[in-house]
C-alpha cells in the first residue's frame, strides 16, 4: 500500500508499505548489486540512514543462482538485511552488455561475462529469480533502447516491454510488489502509449526507465516532468538510475518518489566527495525552492554542494574536517589530509570512509527533502 501524506506543489511526501517495513518517500536506494553495498556491511548501511537497498537479478542469477539463493534462505537472510529490498529485473544489464546478447520475443540470450556459458532470461524467468531472491519490490523485465536510438527502435523496445510486462504480471509472486517500467526514449508519444498500456495491465508502482542512458539532461528533465503528470497519482513513481543530487531535487519537485544510482558509491571509490556548502537544512531548502520555481540547471547544484577530489595535492597537509556540515562519522572524525593519505597509499579504508561520506550525503538530502514537503 502507498499513501500520500502531504504535498508541496507537485512534490509528494508518502509512505510505502512492504513486507519488511514502511519506507518514507521520497527515498534513495543504495546499490547492493551482488548483495552488498561496496565496502560496507548491512549494519553500516542501516546506520547511515538507508531504508531500502537495491540488488540486481542478473548478477545474483549468475552467482549464487536461483537454487542457491533458495538454499540460502533468500537475500534478506543471506546479507543480514532486515529492511526492504528492490531488485532490478536484469533488463538494464542486458542493455549494457548488448554486444553479448540476442533479443527475441521470448527474452534475451546472452553469454555470461564470468564463464562464457549461454543463459536465457525470459520475463517469466526474471520473475522466478526475483521470487527466489525474496525481494519486496520487483521490476518487470524490459527491453531498453540506447539513448541515441531511432524512433523506430524506441517504439520496438516500448511495445516489446509492454508485452513482457503482461507476461510478468501473469507469472509473478503476489507476495511481492511488481512495478511496470515506462519506456519510449525521449519521445512523448511513445511514453504516453507506454504508460497507458501499463496502467491498463495494472501494477503496484510505475518506473521511468530508459533515461540517463546517453540523452541530454534537458531531454531527461522534459520527459520526467511530462511523465509525472501522466502517471497514476495513487502509486509510487520511480526514476531508475538517476542521478546527481540536483537531478534528484528536480525530479522530486515534479512528483517522483523513488531513486537509485551508482554515483555516490562509484565517485567515492575514485576519491570524489559530495560536501555540503552550508547547513544541509538551508542548502536543500534553497535548492528545492529553485526547483519548484522551475529551475532545472546548475543553480540547484550551486545552492547545495561542492564536488571535491580529495586526492588533490592541496589537501596533503589539510587538517580541517572533511565536511563541517555533515553528520557522517567520516567527516566528524577524520581530516582531509588523512583521507587523502589513505587513497594515496591505497589503503582499503579509503573506500569505506569515502563511501560512508557520500551515502550519508544522499540520505541527508532525502531527509531534508521530506521535511520541505511536510512544510
Amino acid at each position: 500500500m502507498f499513501k500520500i501524506i502531504n504535498t508541496n506543489n507537485k512534490a509528494r511526501r508518502g509512505v510505502l508499505e512492504t513486507a519488511h517495513g514502511s519506507i518514507q518517500t521520497p527515498f534513495f536506494m543504495p546499490i547492493a548489486t551482488k548483495g552488498a553495498v561496496k565496502s560496507l556491511s548491512s549494519g553500516d548501511v542501516r546506520e547511515l540512514g538507508a531504508q531500502i537497498v537495491l540488488s540486481n537479478t542478473y548478477h545474483l542469477w549468475l552467482r549464487p543462482g536461483s537454487e542457491g539463493m533458495r538454499k540460502l534462505g533468500g537475500l534478506h537472510n543471506f546479507m543480514k538485511w532486515d529492511g526492504p529490498i528492490l531488485t532490478d529485473s536484469g533488463g538494464y544489464q542486458v542493455f549494457s552488455l548488448s554486444k553479448m546478447n540476442k533479443t527475441d520475443e521470448d527474452g534475451v540470450a546472452f553469454q555470461s561475462h564470468l564463464d562464457g556459458r549461454r543463459i536465457k532470461i525470459s520475463p517469466e524467468g526474471s520473475m522466478a529469480m526475483q521470487s527466489a531472491i525474496g525481494s519486496d519490490i520487483i521490476m518487470q523485465f524490459d527491453d531498453v533502447a540506447a539513448g541515441d536510438s531511432s524512433h523506430e527502435r524506441y517504439q520496438e523496445a516500448m511495445e516489446r516491454s509492454l508485452r513482457w510486462a503482461k507476461r510478468c504480471k501473469d507469472s509473478y509472486n503476489h507476495n511481492q510488489k511488481l512495478f511496470g517500467i515506462v519506456q519510449g526514449g525521449t519521445h512523448e508519444d511513445l511514453r504516453e502509449q507506454s504508460i497507458k498500456g501499463l496502467t491498463e495491465i495494472g501494477f503496484d508502482g510505475y518506473a521511468i526507465g530508459g533515461l540517463s542512458v546517453g540523452e541530454s539532461r534537458e531531454h531527461t528533465f522534459r520527459i520526467t516532468k511530462f511523465l509525472a503528470r501522466k502517471m497514476p497519482e495513487d502509486k509510487p513513481r520511480y526514476f531508475m538510475g538517476g542521478g546527481m543530487p540536483e537531478e534528484i531535487v528536480y525530479y522530486v519537485s515534479v512528483g517522483v518518489d523513488m531513486f537509485d544510482c551508482v554515483l555516490p558509491t562509484r565517485n567515492a571509490r575514485h576519491g570524489t566527495l559530495f560536501l555540503w556548502k552550508k547547513d544541509p537544512t538551508e542548502a536543500v531548502r534553497d535548492a528545492f525552492e529553485l526547483a519548484c520555481d522551475g529551475a532545472c540547471d546548475e543553480r540547484i547544484a550551486n545552492a547545495m554542494y561542492n564536488k571535491v577530489q580529495i586526492t588533490r595535492e592541496s589537501f596533503e597537509f589539510d587538517q580541517t574536517m572533511i565536511d563541517p556540515f555533515s553528520d557522517c562519522p567520516t567527516s566528524k572524525t577524520y581530516s582531509k589530509a588523512y583521507l587523502r593519505h589513505l587513497f594515496k597509499t591505497e589503503e582499503l579504508l579509503s573506500y569505506r570512509l569515502a563511501t560512508m561520506q557520500n551515502l550519508r550525503f544522499y540520505f541527508r538530502l532525502m531527509e531534508e527533502l521530506r521535511s520541505n514537503i511536510e512544510g
